[in-house]
């Protein structure tokens, strides 16, 4: 050793910690690596991607090659650093002093913090590219690596310590939203949106997106002939339930344009008219949006009237409604171009009575309670415990609300302005 020039051990030291520096990165990049992202890399062709995988597939070996080779250069840099330090200063407890100092500074800057810092910044890059010396270094070190794990196992068994199986880090729905919810630029919003919203569907029910009792349009087979062609001509739905005398005795439903081409030509007829008519489809109030999507795709239905428990109908609900939960509303507008709000100068809302609370705060950004009351008008009069009058103003949920005008008992339109602080 003391023929051994002083530069090529300084050299020698210099490959020992970038060799040590390989081995923390490696470790550290393997285990932060996206798995999912790495799995898409490989199905690519990316070969480094591929050998990552399947290092990452025995997660023992990996560790056992990474650390034993990590221990053994940063031993054998301990030992190059004492020798210089001998070589520098003599053989004495100072010098045995300064090289342990010296050694553990440099391991700890340049062989540990440092690559595992970067490790952990560009895992994606590290990875794949370390797995082409890993992956040959795992065969030649098999027999060491199978000597270690071999205790290792005995230690996890005499624990009663039994490591989870890859199959147990798979995400549930939960992860899914959180990842999501935090996947930022790569992900554009609206796609995002539309995502978490399918994982609502099993927790929003029909009785959230369907279309109150008050605002069905519908047709009295009882009333006039006249009547009933012009509600059929200025209708805007393909289809209406049809009843006679009272809402909860739905005769069926009928598609509107083939009745108004069949009227064209035969003029009303009321006994004609019930044979048009489709039998209505009902849907049990509490039904969640996912199994009602299904149910409309198995029974070929677009329509269904919601009931409840006592066959009272308490709405309408559409696939159409179903899939403005997912994506969000086809449109802003009410047939004949009337906005269903209006933001005033001053930053409120002007929004109908009518209006569900899942829609306003999912529109407007507001953050009205669920767990009451369906629509606005509801709330107003929970809040109120008697019946609206113009130019009342009450607080919801942190918002001024006022009912600017009522009709037959209900809150047709009201005023909500920028939330208050609590």
């Amino acid at each position: 050793m003391d023929n051994i020039p002083l530069g090529a051990l300084l050299g020698s030291l210099a490959f020992l910690l970038v060799c040590s520096a390989f081995f923390s990165s490696s470790e550290t990049s393997m285990m932060a690596v996206n798995r999912y992202r790495l799995k898409n890399l490989a199905k690519a062709g990316h070969r480094g991607a591929r050998l990552a995988e399947r290092l990452l597939a025995q997660t023992d070996k990996l560790l056992g090659v990474v650390l034993l080779g990590n221990n053994l250069v940063n031993s054998a840099a301990a030992a190059l650093v004492t020798l210089i330090s001998f070589r520098l200063f003599g053989e004495n407890e100072l010098a045995l002093t300064l090289g342990t100092v010296a050694v553990t500074f440099l391991i700890l800057v340049f062989s540990e913090v440092t690559p595992k810092v970067l490790g952990a910044a560009y895992p994606e890059r590290i990875a794949p590219a370390a797995s082409y010396i890993l992956v040959p270094m795992l065969k030649v070190f098999h027999p060491a690596v199978w000597f270690v794990n071999l205790f290792v196992q005995g230690l996890l068994r005499l624990l009663r310590l039994r490591p989870a199986d890859t199959a147990a880090n798979s995400m549930g729905v939960e992860e899914l939203r959180t990842l999501l919810s935090e996947s930022g630029t790569f992900l554009p919003a609206q796609h995002r949106g539309i995502l978490m919203n399918l994982f609502d569907l099993e927790q929003v029910t029909v009785d959230d997106a369907m279309r109150p009792r008050g605002q069905i349009e519908a047709i009295d087979l009882s009333a006039e002939g006249e009547e009933i062609v012009r509600q059929l001509a200025t209708s805007h739905h393909a289809r209406l339930p049809v009843y006679e005398g009272e809402l909860n005795n739905v005769l069926g439903v009928l598609h509107v344009r083939r009745a108004l081409a069949h009227l064209r030509e035969d003029g009303f007829d009321a006994e004609v008219f019930r044979g048009w008519l489709r039998e209505a489809y009902f849907i049990p109030s509490g039904t969640s949006l996912y199994t009602q999507l299904a149910e409309f795709q198995a029974n070929r239905q677009s329509l269904g009237l919601v009931v409840d428990e006592y066959g009272e109908l308490l709405g309408l609900v559409s696939v159409e409604d179903i899939l403005e939960e997912i994506v969000g509303e086809f449109t802003a507008e009410l047939p004949g171009g009337l906005e269903t709000n209006v933001r005033q100068a001053d930053g409120s809302f002007l929004v109908e009575g009518s209006a569900s609370l899942r829609w306003l705060n999912r529109k407007l950004g507001l953050d009205f309670p669920l767990d009451g009351p369906r629509t606005l008008n509801g709330l107003l009069l929970e809040k109120l415990e008697a019946m609206p009058e113009p130019g009342v103003s009450v607080l919801l949920a942190g918002y001024p609300v006022e009912i600017v005008q009522v009709q037959e008992r209900v809150v047709k339109t009201a005023r909500i302005g920028q939330r208050r602080g609590r």
